[in-house]
């Protein structure tokens, strides 16, 4: 029988754990891809949504009981912390995404969504007074040259609220910069995997909710397709890329994570051209190179 030494072990653990979190990243990603089939039988955001939560509520449910039953109770001003961010940064950051997934392509959303980092680091430099370097800065502006090109290609292309999503995405990822944030000393006294669990309950009945008071009973009555889907979008582009991106940040750390995260726009764009016939063009690939490049700089600066 052969063993492995020590640094073949360590480097089977690092390899597995940075295939997780690709695999996590593409999953997570595809979420667009499977929305975008959704819409294709008419089903608005506050339908598609809610579907999604519905179907994803039983497994966050699961870990949420178990968390209960095996700690100590949480404080009560952790409670309303936890609240308010399941609310910001999981049911609108959502449901604005998914809003603004009605009029863009799946590839622009995910390269708006990946600007959160950039995000983080501006929200941190104006309300924590964080010290940003000249090499972050320079590769904030990359990214979002990035995405300014690609944003300006698809508008050439046609469609007259490609703005309005846009927009729309853009305060989806702003609003979970907002949740990264204000989720970091609570994390700590928490735990990751409480967290992402209570904060998803939260935002599952926040969209299960919104569907029922501003939508009739008979919505739910949709062709079979859209609970198959909408069964995928649940489980394999939400609840199991959560806990695998927890499980990569366990095993080779948060940035490493980050890193393995970024093959997420790539795969999307790919996956789009493939799934739903959306062109890839030169400067697609050009402006994600640039975000790409610019969130890669941040990252290492951040190490």
């Amino acid at each position: 029988m052969t063993f492995l030494s020590p640094p073949s072990v360590a480097r089977k653990i690092y390899l597995t754990g940075l295939a997780i979190g690709v695999v996590g990243a593409v999953l997570f990603s595809a979420k667009a891809i499977v929305a975008k089939l959704i819409y294709r039988y008419d089903v608005d955001a506050v339908t598609l949504i809610m579907f999604r939560m519905l179907f994803s509520f039983p497994l966050f449910a699961a870990v949420a009981l178990w968390k209960a039953r095996t700690e100590k109770p949480l404080e009560k001003g952790d409670r309303i912390r936890i609240v308010v961010l399941g609310l910001t940064g999981y049911y609108l950051s959502s449901f604005l995404d998914f809003l603004g997934l009605q009029y863009i392509s799946a590839g622009l959303e995910r390269l708006i969504l990946f600007l959160t980092p950039s995000f983080v680091l501006v929200l941190s430099f104006f309300f924590y007074g964080r010290r940003v370097t000249w090499l972050e800065w320079g590769a904030l502006v990359l990214s979002y040259l990035g995405a300014l090109l690609v944003f300006i290609h698809d508008v050439r292309l046609g469609g007259p609220n490609i703005g309005l999503g846009s927009a729309l995405v853009l305060g989806a990822a702003i609003s979970y910069s907002l949740y990264l944030l204000l989720s970091g000393s609570l994390v700590t006294r928490v735990g990751a995997l409480r967290l992402v669990a209570y904060a998803m309950c939260i935002s599952c009945v926040a969209c299960m909710s919104q569907f029922l008071f501003l939508r009739p009973v008979s919505m739910f009555v949709q062709p079979p397709a859209v609970y198959g889907l909408s069964l995928i979008n649940a489980v394999l582009c939400t609840v199991l890329p959560v806990y695998m991106t927890m499980v990569a940040v366990a095993r080779i750390g948060a940035a490493s994570s980050a890193q393995a995260g970024m093959v997420g726009p790539v795969s999307t764009l790919f996956l789009g051209a493939i799934i739903l016939n959306e062109a890839i063009t030169g400067i697609q690939l050009t402006g994600t190179a640039l975000v790409l490049t610019g969130i890669y700089l941040i990252s290492k600066k951040k190490v």
